[in-house]
């Protein structure tokens, strides 16, 4: 029998010195970052009983890992949910969230207006597994009622505020139509955030955030989450741990970093976005603007009653079309030329070139999408500056000869 050595050799010293905790008495008050694959547990009981779920704590950082579980629990709290889960993109919590209700032979309604990768979704990968999908235009309740009453419906799936048009949900109504047919009610709330909506208040069965946009707010990280019921949010996270879609920790603690500057963040883009709305309401050239914030939405009553204020998300359609829509996107100078929303930089996206390029003006008026219609997610910059940029942007639409609709009258109170 070979003797063990006095002292463990180098290699194996190494590991155990690079592996080594500190011990810290004070609570940090950031989260830490658990960079780690694994963790370790004290024997095989330990391990199995974590693995399975009979005893709380960390083995594999795909299935749970402290960073993430903390976002998780961050978005629940600022939804005063039960419980959240945060994963690696909103499209991974939007998936996971569908794949956790839906089987083969269920029916999926999705709101006719709003964000075109989650009707590709529906269709393209539910769809194609046997789910049936449509779609129904959720500002006409009568329309609502009629399509959950054709067929047995498992989810109506719609968004707080629509991408891009800003169209709103009345949540309490259609979560009660949704109720009554024996459907679930699903709610993408990232035009909004928590800080302007919180869907559960209203009848929401499951809430779905892009984490990417106004929660980590810098443009810097991707990651999603969906909250609900300790219930629901079991099998949200069944399904996150049976696609991989999992949240990296570095990612979880960049967003928990947003999280803390969320409501100041919010409270100067919102204000910073009324201002610019009943700004451009003003304009020459300008035929709408569409802002929950403005009196002049079409769903004012709807604002009042489930928004806390107007947001920071706008729509503004250009009397001239597509070219003036093009021209004044090109002549910008402050926002940022590129896709998402939600950032400390102003972003301003001209779907009929971009998104929705594929859709000609019939399809793109279905939708509810004008072909000078710009979505503008409003930063942090300075509100004259971005007055004078939006300005400019528009004599630049304005000499591309189309003749321009008269302006807009003057709007009345924003929502504060």
């Amino acid at each position: 029998m070979t003797d063990p050595p006095s002292r463990p050799g180098p290699s194996t010293r190494a590991i155990r010195a690079a592996s080594r905790l500190p011990s810290v008495a004070q609570r940090p008050t950031s989260v830490p970052i658990y960079q780690t694959a694994t963790f370790s547990s004290a024997d095989a009981d330990e391990l199995a009983a974590v693995l399975t779920g009979e005893q709380p704590g960390y083995a594999y950082s795909r299935i749970d890992n402290p960073t993430v579980t903390a976002l998780g629990d961050a978005v629940a709290e600022l939804h005063d949910a039960e419980a959240g889960i945060a994963l690696a993109t909103g499209m991974a919590a939007i998936h996971a969230a569908f794949l956790s209700l839906l089987r083969a032979g269920d029916r999926l309604l999705v709101g006719q207006v709003g964000y075109g990768t989650t009707r590709t979704q529906a269709v393209s990968a539910f769809g194609r597994l046997g789910v049936d999908v449509g779609y129904v235009d959720t500002t006409d309740v009568a329309a609502v009622e009629a399509a959950l009453a054709a067929a047995p419906t498992r989810v109506l799936h719609v968004e707080t505020i629509a991408n891009p048009t800003c169209v709103l949900a009345d949540l309490p109504v259609l979560a009660g139509a949704a109720h009554r047919h024996g459907a679930l009610l699903t709610v993408d709330n990232t035009f909004a955030s928590p800080v302007v909506c919180r869907p559960l208040a209203h009848g929401a069965d499951l809430v779905i955030e892009s984490a990417t946009k106004y929660l980590s707010g810098h443009s810097d990280v991707m990651a999603g989450a969906v909250v609900g019921s300790a219930e629901r949010i079991a099998a949200v996270r069944s399904a996150q741990i049976d696609t991989g879609a999992t949240l990296g920790p570095f990612a979880a603690f960049l967003v928990l970093r947003g999280i803390a500057t969320l409501a100041v963040r919010m409270e100067r883009q919102a204000r910073t976005a009324a201002a610019l709305a009943a700004w451009l309401e003003r304009r020459d050239g300008v035929s709408r603007v569409i802002y929950p914030g403005l009196a002049s939405h079409p769903q004012r009553d709807v604002a009042e009653r489930i928004l806390d204020s107007g947001g920071a998300m706008l729509s503004v359609d250009l009397a001239g079309g597509r070219e003036a829509g093009r021209a004044f996107f090109d002549a910008l100078t402050i926002p940022e030329r590129t896709a998402s929303l939600g950032s400390v930089h102003t972003m301003v996206v001209h779907p009929p070139t971009s998104s929705h390029r594929a859709l000609d003006a019939a399809a793109l008026a279905a939708a509810g999408i004008g072909e000078g219609l710009l979505r503008v997610s409003v930063g942090l910059e300075d509100e004259a500056d971005l007055v004078a940029d939006f300005d400019a942007a528009l004599a630049a639409a304005r000499a591309t000869g189309v003749p321009a609709a008269a302006p807009a009258p003057a709007p009345a109170h924003t929502l504060a």
